[in-house]
């Protein structure tokens, strides 16, 4: 392998900024931040928006859309307009 071209393969923290959750594993990612983990060794700091702790599929908090009437609804709005046969 040559050196200098690999990206930077360490432990780190990541952190869910909504819930507070944090867990820590392997990454490349660069942080400036740095946090004391419970094992009492310091981990760079990564903060995500967004984590299986706080997203609403994996928490069962998940709003479904009603679709129930929507494809009468287009039909009703874009059908065409009959034309009137002369008989």
């Amino acid at each position: 392998m040559k050196a200098e071209i690999h990206p930077n393969l360490r432990e780190v923290v990541f952190k869910d900024g909504s819930s507070g959750w944090t867990y820590k594993t392997l990454s490349t990612v660069r942080t400036k931040e740095t946090i004391n983990w419970e094992d009492g060794n310091e981990y760079p700091l990564h903060v995500v928006e967004i984590s299986s702790a706080s997203h609403p599929f994996y928490t069962g908090k998940q709003r479904l859309v009603d679709t129930e009437g929507r494809a009468e609804k287009f039909n009703r709005r874009f059908k065409r307009k009959s034309t009137q046969q002369e008989g």
